[in-house]
């Protein structure tokens, strides 16, 4: 069986030389049979002219350099249509993740079967106020919108069998999700295990707030897609039917009222408009009326959608 190490990263050149060591020893060690895809995210510095280098002297490596940043998730994604191995390992480029993890990454999926092995960093390395209180808040909001019960999510040493990375697509940030994305798929059987995180050799951390948020809002975008993502309808057409009705009936009992006062007690009505909860029910209907037209142009746009490119390629080696 063959392993397909996938690489993202974004101007690591420090670190690839001696991240390329400690994998070939690892694989050397282990007689695997293995190819290195590192997937360059539009680098700045000198990643891909090292990747290059490192082809040329080990026939293992694969390479696919971006046109420009397109995010981790797209860099994952590349890596995973290129990768074809039965077994794929994912990792930082960062010296963070350690390859001495993968045999018992291997292990556990070739010969436990399970369908995803998540790595769990117990003992972190980084700022507890940039990333390590963040990533717990983001773990525990995954776990209770996921029913997945891991405690990492986010970390980027992970091994998958092939068919889970041919069957998803991790698109926009949802790389901190693949366990989700594999999940609302059809494969449950998704395993952890402790692994040792490095503290950070070179460079700087890429995280920052906007990963922050927006990992947040990913999360509840993957929550809604999991529900309601091939019948937007039952959301929005349910929403708004019930807000519809409520204005509806509202506005038919202000009429009925106003009727009654003039034939029963015959006496002079005021005018419906004088009325708050009028413009309130009509309010209401409006907003029914729009949540059931939204519904219905998600379900329009569904089946009449297109793929489009997730990412540029401008080298392949």
């Amino acid at each position: 069986m063959q392993i397909s190490i996938v690489i993202p990263l974004l101007n690591e050149a420090d670190s690839l030389p001696e991240l390329h060591k400690w994998i070939v020893a690892v694989m050397e060690k282990n007689n695997y049979s293995y190819e290195l895809i590192f997937v360059d995210d539009g680098s700045s510095d000198a990643s891909w002219e090292i990747i290059a280098n490192l082809q040329a002297k080990n026939p293992n490596v694969k390479g696919i350099k971006f046109l420009k940043n397109f995010g981790k998730s797209q860099g994952l994604n590349a890596g995973f249509k290129k990768a074809k191995g039965d077994v794929i390992i994912t990792m930082d480029a960062d010296l963070q993740d350690s390859p001495e993890e993968i045999p018992d990454l291997y292990t556990m999926v070739t010969q436990q079967n399970y369908d995803l092995v998540s790595g769990w960093k117990k003992k972190r390395y980084d700022s507890k106020i940039r990333k390590n209180i963040p990533s717990k808040l983001f773990n525990w909001a995954a776990r209770k919108t996921s029913g997945i019960e891991l405690n990492d999510f986010n970390c980027g040493l992970k091994a998958y069998q092939q068919k889970v990375i041919k069957s998803i697509d991790v698109t926009g940030e949802m790389h901190r999700y693949i366990p989700i994305l594999a999940k609302n798929v059809g494969f449950k059987n998704i395993g952890e295990k402790p692994v040792q995180h490095q503290a950070r050799k070179y460079g700087e951390t890429k995280f920052g707030i906007d990963r922050f948020t927006n990992g947040f809002l990913d999360l509840i975008t993957l929550w809604f897609l999991s529900k309601f993502g091939k019948r937007p309808m039952h959301l929005f057409g349910l929403m708004g039917t019930f807000m519809f009705l409520i204005g509806f009936f509202s506005t038919a009992y202000i009429g009925i009222s106003k009727l009654f006062t003039v034939f029963y007690y015959h006496q002079k009505a005021s005018l419906v408009t004088n009325n708050p909860l009028f413009y309130i029910a009509l309010t209401t209907m409006i907003l029914g009326t729009q949540l059931f037209i939204a519904g219905f142009i998600g379900e329009m746009i569904l089946k009449n959608k297109k793929t489009s490119n997730l990412y540029y390629i401008e080298k392949e080696i």
